[in-house]
């Protein structure tokens, strides 16, 4: 992809608004905070820009064995309690540093809302505490159990989707190589500008800084999550090194103005190179993170529009 001279002409007003909000406010970058406060500042301020949640007839709390003996939580939402719900295994964003299924709740039940099925999000363990690969552990040792369990549920078994923004996109791309691997039908793996490539692409310098998130920041989280650098050369961190023959059909969401837009194309592309059906929109003028700024950025509601309708699509609603 190209970019223009002046990348800060792309974003529409809303965006440089908010950007401009944010700036003013005066927060100080997470680079410069210790995980533990990158934490707190994300959980506070997650929900912010974000649409009202829906109204959920079920608010389920799961517990789900990993498989080095600890017991992961996850939420469960759906907007009514017909048994055979298709299933959206959510992954979360935050670098694998940051976020949880609260963070994402708001986008999680609009999902589930507008998708006509459950959302399980999950809340996988975090760095700096748990690096590579226990979060893509987390993520695969929950869709296994899940395949398993979703009947017992109130689920059906037979149309499951994974899907994550940012890391949880990441995520998501692993743990649809994983599924094909161990013969796991996935409907749809649902990608909102992932992370993919061991090295940063041409977005990545031209959206460094300025555009929410930063190259700075993505140095940070991958500090934290993946500090030996020979990790980001394991295809499972960086999937446009893998084999993606044969996984499931991919949905991609990304933003215009984001250091990730150019790994998500090549994605998009390695999957399709590799026979893979792939949809593929890229939203103008928005950056990193705008599915969550629903209430001011209106690109985020047709992503969630979007978004919704290839799962629709893939459970055959």
């Amino acid at each position: 992809m190209t970019h223009r001279r002046n990348p800060q002409s792309l974003l529409t007003l809303a965006m440089r608004d908010v950007l401009h909000a944010i700036a003013k406010a005066g927060r100080p970058p997470i680079a410069l905070l210790t995980p533990e406060q990158a934490k707190q500042a994300f959980a506070l301020g997650a929900g912010v820009l974000e649409v009202n949640a829906h109204k959920m007839v079920r608010d389920d709390t799961l517990h789900i064995p990993a498989r080095d003996g600890a017991t992961l939580r996850a939420k469960l939402w759906a907007e009514h309690a017909s048994p055979h719900l298709p299933v959206l295994l959510y992954f979360h964003g935050g670098g694998f540093t940051v976020g949880s299924p609260e963070t994402h709740e708001a986008l999680c039940k609009h999902l589930a809302h507008l998708a006509h099925c459950a959302v399980v999000s999950l809340d996988y363990r975090l760095a700096p505490k748990h690096t590579f690969p226990t979060a893509h552990n987390d993520a695969f040792d929950a869709l296994q159990w899940l395949a398993v369990n979703a009947a017992s549920l109130g689920l059906d078994a037979t149309r499951i989707a994974i899907g994550g923004d940012s890391a949880g996109g990441t995520l998501t791309a692993s743990t649809a190589i994983a599924a094909r691997d161990a013969g796991i039908d996935l409907k749809l793996q649902l990608m909102f500008y992932p992370g993919c490539s061991p090295e940063y692409l041409a977005s990545a310098h031209t959206f460094e800084k300025g555009f929410l998130l930063e190259k700075t920041s993505i140095e940070y989280f991958y500090g934290h999550y993946v500090p030996d650098l020979e990790d980001r050369q394991n295809p499972r961190f960086s999937p446009m090194l893998a084999d993606v023959t044969g996984v499931a059909p991919a949905w991609l969401g990304l933003a215009e103005c984001d250091p990730l837009v150019d790994e998500g194309g090549a994605y998009a592309d390695h999957l399709r190179l590799s026979g893979v059906p792939v949809d593929l929109e890229i939203y103008k003028g928005v950056v990193h993170s705008f599915i969550q700024m629903g209430r001011v950025i209106p690109e985020a509601l047709t992503a969630h529009a979007d978004a919704a309708r290839a799962l629709r699509h893939a459970f055959g609603l």
